[in-house]
């Protein structure tokens, strides 16, 4: 899967800070230019010295580290800000300078640990949540509403600046259902996992959903809608069907018009895709229920090989997540 800006470091910080060596957590809160790494981007420093992940191209962790240890010793949180001139910027491979700020915050000190206990069990809860910081008064806070004011920035993934407070979005990874481990499917989950989705296969039929035609991927051989409700979609999952065959493509979609996926595309020709829809409004479905239904799938590129319209999939999925609705 794609790196994500926050990763595990509120994880390790929280575990190393447990486990009484000092944490400190550095992340990326602002950039101008070619800065080598995403707003949100973290680093976690522990008080020997230790480091997991990033804040830059390793052209200013060194100096992060520094600062971190100092922080430790104080317990006062640290606004830094880095230049990355032109010679510096080539040397890590970059195009041009940038400039980046990056806060610095000791556990336990700075940023309370329950306050980062309630955040990394949130995450692992898959809910989604924004870290509020003020690098004036530094008072900080959890918002557990993803639908709330920060909708657009849970939407875009987006960290960053709102007057004085930093918002840190920290979104559950996104995820992928198949149902149906056709040709398509064998384009789709490579591509799905190029662009940050973790993809799971649902197919009772074994000749289709064999592991020798999926090498390493999660392949459930139950009923569609089984696997789909113990799956659990929410509203970082995709749910695509692809089997053409109203007995497994109903089933689920009738668990995933039920559910909080953001996605829910099924592959049909338009006259398939009508026929499918009057026998989900049969069963019960509303027309606005219907309406998320996006069929037949992909953007309209003309994509004919299962390639191709993998990359149409994908980019009407892009679309519904980052665009505003």
């Amino acid at each position: 899967m794609t790196e994500t800006p926050f990763d595990n470091a509120p994880e390790v910080a929280l575990d190393w800070h447990q486990a009484g060596r000092g944490a400190a957590l550095a992340t990326v809160v602002e950039t101008w230019g070619s800065a080598p790494r995403p707003v949100g981007s973290q680093l976690v420093i522990a008080g020997d010295g230790e480091m997991s992940g990033s804040v830059s191209g390793g052209c200013v962790e060194g100096a992060v580290v520094v600062e971190a240890l100092e922080a430790l010793q104080d317990g006062a949180p640290k606004l830094l800000e880095y230049g990355v001139s032109d010679d510096e910027a080539f040397a890590v491979g970059l195009a041009c300078g940038g400039t980046i700020r990056v806060l610095v915050e000791p556990v336990g000190d700075a940023l309370p640990a329950d306050l980062l206990r309630d955040l990394v069990q949130a995450r692992a809860a898959r809910a989604p949540v924004a870290y509020h910081v003020n690098t004036e008064t530094w008072e900080r806070a959890l918002d557990h509403a993803p639908k709330g004011p920060h909708a657009d920035r849970f939407r875009a993934d987006k960290s960053g600046f709102e007057g004085e407070v930093f918002v840190g979005i920290h979104n559950p990874p996104l995820r992928m259902a198949i149902i149906g481990a056709v040709h398509i499917a064998q384009a789709l989950v490579p591509m799905a996992r190029i662009a940050g989705y973790d993809p799971v296969l649902i197919d009772p039929r074994e000749a289709f959903g064999a592991a020798s035609r999926f090498p390493g991927e999660t392949i459930l051989h139950d009923w569609p809608d089984q696997a789909l409700t113990a799956y659990g979609p929410d509203t970082r999952t995709a749910i695509v069907t692809l089997t053409h065959d109203p007995k497994l493509d109903d089933p689920a979609l009738q668990i995933a018009l039920r559910s909080d996926a953001f996605y829910i595309g099924c592959l049909g020709s338009t006259r398939t895709h009508a026929k499918r829809v009057a026998r989900l409004a049969e069963a019960g479905f509303s027309d606005d229920e219907l309406a998320r239904l996006h069929g037949p799938v992909g953007l309209d590129i003309g994509a004919k090989s299962p390639a191709e319209i993998a990359v149409a999939i994908l980019a009407q999925m892009t679309a519904t997540l980052r665009q505003p609705a």
